[in-house]
């Protein structure tokens, strides 16, 4: 376990490491730029740096940690990238449904691989599933994640780098809502927020906005019209 900065959650939960990109909104990954400094360090954990790694050590961690906690799993990866091995990810799913003190946040970008394996994993009421929208072609993922029968299903709009326009929100609990930040971060315009969190408003889907981003995220912050906006899915 990790505690994280992350605004939405508590702790992170790494059993793999490493990705690789399949959009636009890895262009510049903050996990990826987070793992060679750890590479850097002598993490062993990353000694591969960001070449997809599964740690199987780390599998029974979160039966340890006593106090109930909100988990973000693999901050540093995907957990339905194409190279980790399905029985590799039931055991993950398997974790998380015996640790049901926890709430596990899983998100990723390979919808599609998500939704074909979704019959073969145990979805348990403490596994919320996202999926990532940076940008308005890549809605379909959408379609994948209301196919998987998660009690709670959200989006991640970060890095949100262009308006997405209209969002079928049937099915969906939560939505979040982030601009990129680090060295080469791409700006988000206000407009494109407005639209998502008055479309959540419209919808009563509660809306947490993350950061405006840039490469100093802490000075621009993450208020939106005066206020701070933290809604979590209603349980």
């Amino acid at each position: 376990m990790a505690k994280t900065t992350i605004e939405w959650t508590e702790s992170t939960w790494n059993p793999v490491t490493g990705c690789t990109k399949i959009s636009l909104g890895c262009k510049n990954c903050y996990a990826e730029r987070m793992a060679k400094r750890l590479k850097a360090m002598g993490q062993p954990n990353y000694d591969r740096g960001f070449q997809v790694t599964v740690h199987e050590e780390t599998l029974g961690f979160p039966l340890m940690w006593k106090k109930p906690q909100m988990v973000f799993v693999n901050s540093m990866s995907d957990i339905f990238h194409e190279d980790v091995h399905e029985g590799f990810i039931r055991r993950v799913f398997d974790v998380m449904c015996r640790a049901s003190w926890h709430t596990f946040q899983v998100l990723t970008k390979r919808t599609k691989r998500m939704e074909c394996l979704a019959d073969d994993i145990q979805w348990p009421a403490n596994v919320w599933t996202g999926v990532t929208v940076e940008a308005k072609k890549y809605l379909y993922r959408l379609d994948h994640l209301k196919k998987v029968p998660s009690r709670v299903r959200f989006i991640s709009f970060e890095p949100l780098i262009e308006p997405v326009g209209e969002i079928d929100l049937s099915g969906i609990d939560w939505v979040i809502v982030g601009g990129e930040s680090g060295p080469h971060a791409r700006p988000m315009e206000k407009g494109w927020v407005v639209e998502i969190r008055d479309q959540c408003l419209n919808a009563r889907i509660p809306f947490f906005f993350k950061q405006w981003g840039g490469p100093n995220k802490k000075k621009r912050g993450r208020l939106l019209d005066g206020r701070t906006w933290d809604e979590l899915p209603r349980m």
